[in-house]
């Protein structure tokens, strides 16, 4: 995160504590929210995610895709259903599911390797060891490190 958006969550996550009481329960709007894709999907939609760009300052891509699938397991999908969804699903609906969206000969591949097994054990799509962008390699750990180093903490 640069100090800019670094800065910019902190106000909007500052401003959004001191607001007024909502009208509505939001944990009872989230659940509503969550009960929704089910049926959304059950009647046979196409269900796609990724960390919308709010303007709140407070989602991050990368971290916000792997709690957007942990709250798709929440939401009562299973592990291999929420992966597909953050995956194969958005390649789907921009008409690239040929070319990119899951491992296949001849598709292109941007690939995380991870530490565990989240079809089985969701929370483990956040031990992310390694991630090759464009054939290129990237030690996750290395790249926190250097942040940390730079701003003090991730």
């Amino acid at each position: 995160m640069s100090p800019e958006a670094r800065e910019a969550f902190f106000i909007m996550r500052q401003r959004s504590a001191s607001s007024p009481a909502p009208k509505i329960d939001p944990a009872m709007l989230f659940k509503r929210n969550m009960e929704l894709e089910r049926a959304f999907v059950a009647a046979g939609g196409l269900l796609i995610a990724g960390p919308d760009p709010t303007g709140r300052g407070d989602v991050i891509p990368g971290f916000g895709d792997q709690r957007e699938i942990e709250l798709l397991v929440e939401a009562g999908f299973t592990p291999v259903e929420a992966i597909k969804i953050a995956t194969l699903n958005g390649a789907t609906y921009m008409g690239k599911e040929k070319q990119i969206g899951s491992i296949g000969a001849g598709k292109n591949a941007d690939l995380v390797v991870i530490k565990g097994d989240p079809s089985k054990k969701i929370s483990d799509i956040e031990n992310v060891e390694i991630v090759f962008k464009d054939g290129v390699g990237f030690d996750s750990q290395k790249l926190l490190d250097s942040v940390k180093g730079r701003y003090g903490q991730y």
